[in-house]
C-alpha cells in the first residue's frame, strides 16, 4: 500500500470520527470502562503474583510460645535449631514487643487496645531457612519436631502461606480468563455497533463509491482504521485512569497506613504495550465483524 493512499485512508477515518463524534464518544467511553475493569483485575493479579514471589524468596519460620518462655528454654530451642542446615536465627519477639508493633501499625486506632486486661499476643522466635531446592521437606520436619516441645504453641512457616496463596491465585486466574472473555465480547459488541451506525450514516456515500468503481477493500479500510483508533483510544484512556488511581492509592497508603513493605507495583511497560495492542486488535476485529455484514468478503 502506497504511503499517500494510506494517508488518505487515515484522513477518511479521522473525518468520519469527527463527523460522528457523539457516537464515537459514547463508544470509546463504554470501551474505556470495560478495559479499565479488566486492566484493574490484571493489576491486582500482577501484584498478588509479585508479593507471592517476594515472600517466597526467603523461607521464614515463626515459632509461637505459650506465655513467656524462660531463658534456658529459649537457649535450648536455639541450640536445637542450629543443628539443622541453613538455619539463621533472626530475632526473638517478646509479648511486649509484639504489642508495641501492633500499636504502631494501628496508628491513630491504637487506643482500641487500651481496654485489654492482659496482652493476648504470643512471644515468638523468627528464623530464616536457606533452601537449595524446591519442595525441600526440611521446614515440615522442623515444624513437627518443634511443635513437640511443651513450651511451643504453634509453628508457621512462609511456604505454607505461599502454597495457599498460589492455590487461590489459580482460581483468580481462571476467573480472570472467563471475566476477560466476557469483557472482550462486550468491547467487541460496542465497536461493532458503533461502526455499524457510522456505516448506516454513510450508506449513500458508500453506494456512490462502489458505483464509480471503488473496490470493497478500498471502502472497508477507513472503517478498519476507525475501529482500531477507537480501540486504541479506549485502551489508552483506561490505562491513564488506572495509572492515576494507582498513583493516588500509593500516596494514600504510604501516608495513612505506612504499608510501604507491600511494594505495590504498576504494570510493566511491556505489559502496558501488550494491553494497548490488544485494545487495538479488538477494535480491528470489531470493525471486521461489522463490515462483514455489509460487504462480501
Amino acid at each position: 500500500m502506497k504511503i499517500s493512499l494510506f494517508r488518505y485512508f487515515v484522513r477518511q477515518a479521522l473525518a468520519n470520527i469527527l463527523d460522528n463524534r457523539l457516537v464515537h464518544l459514547v463508544g470509546v467511553g463504554t470501551m474505556a470502562i470495560a478495559f479499565l475493569i479488566f486492566d484493574t483485575f490484571v493489576l491486582v493479579f500482577v501484584n498478588l503474583n509479585h508479593w507471592t514471589v517476594e515472600w517466597g524468596r526467603p523461607l521464614t519460620m515463626s515459632i509461637y510460645f505459650k506465655g513467656t518462655p524462660e531463658k534456658i528454654v529459649l537457649e535450648s530451642i536455639e541450640k536445637e535449631l542450629l543443628h539443622f542446615p541453613g538455619v539463621t536465627i533472626k530475632r526473638f519477639i517478646s509479648k511486649d514487643d509484639a504489642m508495641e508493633t501492633l500499636r504502631r501499625q494501628l496508628g491513630d486506632k491504637a487506643g482500641l487496645l487500651d481496654g485489654l486486661e492482659e496482652n493476648p499476643l504470643p512471644a515468638s522466635l523468627e528464623i530464616i531457612l536457606s533452601r537449595d531446592k524446591a519442595g525441600d521437606p526440611l521446614p515440615y520436619q522442623m515444624k513437627r519436631k518443634l511443635e513437640r516441645i511443651e513450651s511451643v504453641d504453634e509453628v508457621h512457616y512462609s511456604e505454607e502461606w505461599i502454597e495457599r496463596i498460589q492455590a487461590i491465585m489459580e482460581v483468580i486466574k481462571l476467573i480472570g480468563i472467563v471475566f476477560g472473555g466476557l469483557l472482550f465480547l462486550a468491547a467487541l459488541f460496542v465497536i461493532t455497533n458503533t461502526i455499524k451506525l457510522t456505516i448506516y450514516s454513510r450508506k449513500d456515500e458508500i453506494e456512490i463509491l462502489k458505483l464509480v468503481g471503488a473496490t470493497n477493500r478500498f471502502v472497508k479500510i477507513p472503517f478498519l482504521i476507525e475501529g482500531s483508533i477507537q480501540g486504541f483510544l479506549g485502551g489508552s484512556i483506561a490505562l491513564i485512569i488506572l495509572f492515576l488511581v494507582y498513583i493516588t492509592a500509593i500516596t494514600r497508603v504510604d501516608l495513612r497506613f505506612g504499608f510501604a513493605s507491600l511494594d505495590i507495583i504498576f504494570l510493566s511497560p511491556q505489559f502496558t504495550l501488550f494491553l494497548l495492542l490488544m485494545s487495538i486488535i479488538i477494535g480491528f476485529i470489531g470493525s471486521t465483524v461489522s463490515l462483514g455484514r455489509f460487504f462480501r468478503i
